[in-house]
């Protein structure tokens, strides 16, 4: 009888979760496993429940690493919180006959990953494939998590779409990007499409001040106003409205949290926030500008991944199930220099915390500094050059009224 590999998706999609879905089944098949995937990631498992389950044979997935989605569905389930859950896993695991365990996820589904390999005891080898569009797993700096490029790529283009739209008819538009820890999928979006500026919480703080916020993005408007441009796209981390100090606020502590704790940030209106202040803020100087909040994020999840995510996958998936049969375990897969490499899961864990370490953007980069020089905001020279008469003058104030209330905007 043939030993069965599991399979087993966790946290949001990301496109090329089929890719690996695909290359861990052809490669099982190739080594004589069976390979069972589990519907709906760990909630069914999390009941005790095998039978939520799809066997999967080569000539069923030949072609679905091409689509986006995942053919055996995912969830946020967190097994972890509840040590009767994580019972519940490793009894259903048994029951299925489960020896090797492919996970799929990122930081979240990767710390369940640690806990999975821990309370099997031994009798199931765990490997755990990176997957974010957030890009925010402890990887190597330039080592890319699955799904990340397809996103970032489709992202730039909706961007870029809305560059020419504001362009064409004289507006601003707000873009939130999703990155709930880290600003990566905001900077490559602002990056690739030539956005105006592009706001992480990496270069912020851990305590954000919202009058910052609003008077980095005011700043910029007039900057721009200034040269006689009257358009422009602001890109935004969703991990901004996280770091918001909370005595600038009072919604945040009612927002709604998923299963692993984290704030849902797709109910924070932080685009409709910022134009509802950046709006009153021009409007008191007299100036008139129409400003449009757009989220970008559920419509990437899912794109069908660009051939460098297909081919990406392909690799993972097989380095998976090589790492798996040849007695590893404990340990996510990673491609860097043309070679699998695995990183233990003691060593994505922060001794802080116990939890998966995140994976921010370094503002100290070379890369980083790159970027911020592309773009167009205030800048500590402008408040102290002939640049900031020019300045005062577009928000028909005195250049010390000008320069005391948008030094906050440089700090």
């Amino acid at each position: 009888m043939a030993e069965k590999l599991g399979i087993v998706v966790g946290g949001g999609p990301a496109p090329g979760i089929n890719g690996v879905i695909s290359a861990v089944t052809f490669e099982a098949y190739k080594q004589g496993l069976e390979v069972i995937g589990m519907y709906d990631g760990f909630k069914w498992l999390s009941k005790g429940d095998a039978s939520h389950t799809l066997m999967l044979h080569p000539e069923d997935i030949s072609r679905i690493h091409t689509r986006g989605g995942s053919i055996i569905r995912t969830s946020r389930e967190n097994p972890t919180k509840d040590p009767a859950k994580m019972t519940n896993v490793i009894k259903a695991l048994n029951e299925l006959g489960i020896k090797y365990l492919v996970t799929i996820g990122g930081d979240d589904t990767a710390y369940t990953a640690t806990k999975v390999e821990q309370a099997a005891g031994g009798k199931i080898a765990v490997c755990h494939v990176p997957k974010t569009i957030d890009n925010d797993l402890p990887l190597p700096h330039g080592v890319p998590t699955f799904g990340f490029e397809t996103a970032r790529q489709i992202g730039a283009q909706l961007v870029e779409n809305l560059m020419e739209d504001a362009q064409t008819a004289f507006r601003w538009y707000f873009v939130v990007a999703m990155g709930r820890s880290a600003g990566h999928l905001a900077l490559g979006m602002g990056m690739g499409a030539g956005a105006t500026l592009t706001l992480i919480p990496e270069e912020l703080g851990n305590k954000i001040s919202l009058n910052k916020v609003v008077n980095i993005l005011t700043g910029a408007i007039i900057k721009r106003m200034a040269t006689g441009r009257n358009h422009g796209v602001a890109v935004i981390a969703e991990g901004v409205a996280i770091r918001f100090d909370p005595e600038e606020l009072t919604f945040m502590k009612d927002v709604p949290r998923d299963e692993h704790g984290n704030i849902r940030l797709a109910e924070v209106p932080l685009g409709d926030m910022l134009k509802q202040r950046v709006t009153q803020e021009l409007a008191a100087m007299g100036i008139k500008m129409t400003i449009i909040a757009k989220d970008i994020g559920y419509e990437l999840r899912c794109h069908p991944p660009i051939s460098s995510d297909r081919e990406y996958t392909r690799y993972l998936g097989y380095s998976a199930v090589k790492f798996l049969v040849n007695g590893g375990t404990g340990a996510m897969i990673m491609l860097k220099d043309g070679k699998s490499l695995p990183i233990r899961f003691a060593d994505l864990l922060d001794p802080k915390t116990g939890k998966t370490r995140i994976r921010t953007v370094d503002t100290a980069s070379d890369d980083y500094h790159m970027a911020r020089r592309y773009m167009i905001r205030l800048e500590k020279e402008d408040l102290e050059n002939e640049a900031l008469d020019m300045l005062a003058a577009t928000a028909k104030m005195k250049a010390e009224e000008f320069k005391k209330k948008f030094s906050v905007a440089v700090e």
